[in-house]
């Protein structure tokens, strides 16, 4: 991998993961998509390499992606239409990429970092924190997650006609400006041992470290309206770092 004299990880060796498939609904195109000067999927390979990824794993159906020329470290893995739909789980795609079938030989002790393109605004030193909550705390899973509005506190389930709290049923009663704060998943970071997400079969886990990302660097591209605020705040971020 070429040396973009940037590695911020605290550890010698991990693996980014970027997945993208072709059938995006709701902005069609969206992962190869030009956004700010360069396809929207390039943007997360490029923060991956300057927080110092060993490797970087495009796991994709997309066949102009496949056949593109890569820079060093960037390894392009042909995804399989099994793991290619939109009912697809991130765990079965993460899954196939660990697999003995993907060929790709990431042993059990190294950690995998999951960039997902539709999170352009993550910078490296996000990164960088996701790989050393993992390496610093007793948890599994590292995850990027930013603020939300409280007032989830107070919502709930109807059940057999019944109103059943999500959370303390003191909350649907507290003024908001009580309520204790809230933070959601982002979607930017997944940080995790190759190891334990085999043995586990997925994400799911008790012992998450939270990386906590501004809610600026936080937009997670679904609609052509989320692509154009991520392009207005890149295009914005350049200007100020001119």
């Amino acid at each position: 991998m070429r040396d973009t004299g940037q590695n911020l990880s605290p550890v010698s060796h991990w693996v980014a993961v970027v997945p993208m498939r072709s059938g995006s609904k709701g902005l069609p195109g969206k992962n190869v998509r030009q956004l700010a000067g360069m396809p929207l999927y390039q943007h997360s390979v490029a923060m991956a390499q300057q927080a110092g990824a060993s490797m970087v794993v495009l796991s994709t159906d997309i066949e102009s992606v496949l056949s593109d020329s890569h820079p060093d470290g960037v390894v392009p893995l042909r995804r399989p239409k099994v793991f290619a739909s939109d009912r697809t789980p991130m765990s079965e795609v993460v899954g196939h990429v660990l697999s003995k079938d993907a060929g790709l030989g990431i042993a059990d002790s190294t950690i995998v970092v999951l960039l997902q393109p539709t999170s352009p605004l993550r910078l490296p030193q996000d990164i960088h924190c996701g790989v050393e909550r993992l390496v610093a705390t007793d948890s599994d899973l590292a995850m990027s997650v930013t603020e939300a509005d409280n007032c989830v506190l107070k919502y709930g389930r109807i059940e057999n006609g019944f109103f059943v709290p999500l959370s303390e049923p003191e909350h649907c009663f507290a003024n908001r400006q009580t309520l204790p704060s809230v933070m959601r998943p982002n979607g930017a970071i997944y940080a995790f041992r190759a190891g334990w997400f085999r043995r586990n079969g997925g994400f799911e886990t008790s012992r998450i470290a939270a990386v906590e990302m501004p809610v600026e660097r936080s937009i997670d591209v679904d609609t052509i309206e989320d692509f154009e605020r991520a392009e207005a705040s890149l295009l914005q971020r350049r200007e100020g770092a001119a």
